[in-house]
């Protein structure tokens, strides 16, 4: 396992246990595809913590409904 895919598990457990556990009790809202939760599993993966992380407090901090929406894959 690379010292990367290391780093960015604890944060990727974190937003798999939020898939499972708490969004299932909540309406769905997120306005974007993929899913603000997925789309940070995949910025993380793809550039890392700290790129990764900035990318998927960026989505979820512009997923209100005064935002955009629609296909928003990650860069």
């Amino acid at each position: 396992m690379s010292p990367q895919k290391i780093l960015i598990w604890p944060f990727v457990f974190l937003v798999r246990l939020y898939q499972t556990v708490l969004s299932p009790l909540m309406p769905a809202a997120c306005r974007y595809t993929p899913t603000c939760s997925q789309y940070t599993i995949e910025a993380l993966q793809k550039h890392g913590l700290l790129y990764g992380g900035y990318l998927g407090a960026k989505r979820i901090l512009s997923c209100h409904p005064w935002g955009k929406s629609g296909y928003d894959p990650v860069p």
